[in-house]
């Protein structure tokens, strides 16, 4: 038999020794004590099968694991087994704590409701086999101590498969509950990477686009009157698709902003507010302190913030002038973008705009709500009907190492 646990191998390396140690004492005894002429031949031919059926079992009929139950090859063994010894305790009392191993086995392999009766049985038969051996003289022991012993065995193995059988159900259960939290960790990290697709669509192709739209729809409008200006917005919006290129693979591979590969932070946000300027809208960038090097999420953030906040600006706020302001403390760093626009009430916002939570396209303020959350940090939004709106993101810097200096990719 092939014991994979190493405490059913020791257990069962136990019980092998006690078999073949009991049932060489007994044997001894029977040859220094009990031997009877007649029936010599016999006993010594069934101690013989006695002993071959017991490691044939161990090989041809497997005890149950735990929780399992026996098969019928080992009901077959353990019922020959049991009646080669009560043959063997008729003929010669020697083989009486043979008993010991059989019962053991009977407890391992049976429900409590056939191995209590087993147990029961088999004490009768030894109990029967010490007053017949006693030679007239009665030691209660003889009759006390067989079923005191078989009942605390008893005890202690029924007690053993309950504790065994409420262990299974309980590692079973956390075994399904690991697995249905394997699975909730699986849809959770596909809806978080569909969430992170979308924002930087979003951010980088969805506004490059909107970009490239109102640069044609400008050309379109001084084609005939002033064909150099005209020339100039089409050969910027030519421009935008390389870009937004190059973010679609970055973000695909969830790297950095191209922007923060080749500059930093504060140059990657005064290039985006160069871009942003355009017919109607001038954006300017204010840096206040000195940044240094951020760490890579907090950079990428803020600028996907900031990326997100002017394109709210252009396609809903009709404003003329924005300002993008980085201010940079000992323990914070703080994006802010205002402009001069309609401005929109922040309790009860407007159909259409980017602040309304119910909008179909999902994204927006939501979107760098998230984003700012995600790096540690909060986003607020100040704005009033008629005065402008202010988007401010501030993330702390005491959880984060700075980020080992990094020269840019010229």
């Amino acid at each position: 038999m092939e014991h994979t646990d190493p405490d059913e191998r020791w257990l069962a390396t136990v019980v092998d020794a006690a078999f073949f140690l009991l049932l060489g004492s007994s044997f001894a005894r029977f040859l220094t004590r009990d031997q009877d002429g007649a029936r010599t031949g016999w006993v010594v031919a069934l101690f013989a099968v006695f002993c071959l059926l017991y490691v044939l079992g161990r090989f041809l009929a497997p005890a149950p694991r735990p929780g399992s139950p026996a098969t019928p090859r080992h009901l077959v063994w353990l019922g020959s087994v049991s009646a080669v010894w009560v043959v063997l305790l008729v003929l010669t009392p020697s083989a009486t704590w043979c008993a010991m191993p059989l019962l053991f086995a009977g407890l391992h392999a049976l429900r409590p409701r056939l191995a209590v009766p087993l147990a029961v049985v088999l004490t009768a038969l030894v109990v029967a086999s010490q007053v017949r051996s006693a030679d007239g003289t009665l030691n209660p022991n003889m009759v006390v101590a067989p079923p005191a012993v078989a009942a605390v065995a008893t005890a202690v193995l029924v007690h053993l498969q309950r504790q065994g059988a409420r262990q299974r159900v309980l590692i079973e259960d956390l075994v399904r509950t690991r697995h249905d939290l394997a699975a909730t960790e699986r849809r959770a990290g596909v809806l978080a990477e569909r969430q992170r697709l979308s924002s930087e669509i979003h951010d980088t192709l969805a506004q490059g686009l909107s970009s490239q739209r109102m640069l044609l729809q400008a050309a379109e409008r001084v084609w005939n009157t002033d064909p150099h200006a005209a020339r100039d917005h089409v050969r910027e919006a030519a421009g935008i698709p390389s870009r937004n290129l190059t973010e679609a693979r970055r973000f695909v591979h969830d790297l950095a902003p191209a922007d923060l590969a080749r500059q930093s932070l504060p140059d990657a946000l005064a290039a985006l507010a160069a871009r942003e300027s355009g017919p109607g809208l001038t954006v300017e960038f204010r840096l206040d302190g000195d940044p240094g090097r951020l760490p890579e999420r907090v950079e990428a953030t803020l600028l996907r913030i900031a990326q997100g906040a002017l394109a709210n600006v252009r396609e809903h706020a009709a404003a003329t002038r924005a300002a993008v302001t980085l201010t940079c403390l000992d323990d914070q760093i703080s994006l802010d973008v205002a402009d001069n626009g309609r401005g929109f009430d922040v309790d009860r916002p407007s159909p259409g705009t980017a602040s309304e939570p119910g909008r179909a396209r999902g994204h927006g303020l939501p979107a760098m709500r998230i984003r700012a959350r995600q790096a540690g940090g909060a986003l607020t939004v100040e704005s009033t009907p008629g005065e402008g709106t202010v988007v401010s993101a501030a993330v702390p810097l005491t959880s984060f190492v700075p980020a080992p200096h990094k020269e840019p990719v010229r």
